[in-house]
């Protein structure tokens, strides 16, 4: 069984924005395998189903960015997965605009979502595929960056990079995280 993780934030008013690309690839995942996200429990909204052959649940905590750890380390100790075998889909503002980045294990850097799990698990040996969502510009306030939304043009590029993500994850379950990473980085 595959756990695939979405960081965001919950409520209307987020949707969209760039720290939610990780709910919006949970979504195109769910809608690409007929998986319904509707299930409450981890303080998290899930779906569960399958991607090939492996059992999968699909997973958008709702405590927001900086309490995600929360959410993992309560679907963690529930179902003693193995490390490897629980996906974090995260935005990324350190790798280029519409690219993904697909690592087994690393810090956090400056991803405040990645610390809240890494700080729960107490390990960062997870895998997880990073999204591209541009950078900030000069003087700009990183929270006011990441919870803004992106232009026209954005939209259709980070979209783009959506279902790119969302292959690689289905790569990820079905053949290896060594595949994705050939494939996609």
């Amino acid at each position: 069984m595959f756990v695939v993780v979405g960081l965001g934030n919950p409520g209307k008013n987020h949707a969209g924005t760039r720290h939610n690309v990780g709910f919006d690839t949970i979504d195109l995942l769910g809608y690409r395998n007929n998986i319904k996200i509707s299930k409450i429990k981890f303080k998290s909204v899930y779906g569960e189903g399958s991607i090939g052959r492996e059992k999968v649940i699909l997973l958008k905590p709702q405590t927001y960015m900086n309490n995600s750890g929360m959410a993992v380390l309560d679907l963690y100790k529930f179902y003693k997965l193995p490390i490897e075998n629980i996906i974090i889909i995260v935005d990324d503002i350190d790798i280029e605009f519409g690219t993904i980045r697909i690592r087994k294990q690393g810090s956090a850097g400056s991803h405040n979502g990645l610390k809240s799990i890494i700080y729960n698990l107490n390990r960062d040996d997870f895998p997880r595929v990073k999204i591209g969502i541009g950078e900030k510009k000069q003087g700009q306030d990183l929270a006011d960056f990441v919870l803004s939304r992106f232009s026209k043009d954005e939209r259709v590029v980070i979209d783009e990079t959506i279902t790119e993500a969302a292959l690689a994850i289905e790569t990820i379950i079905t053949y290896s995280i060594d595949k994705a990473m050939n494939e996609f980085n």
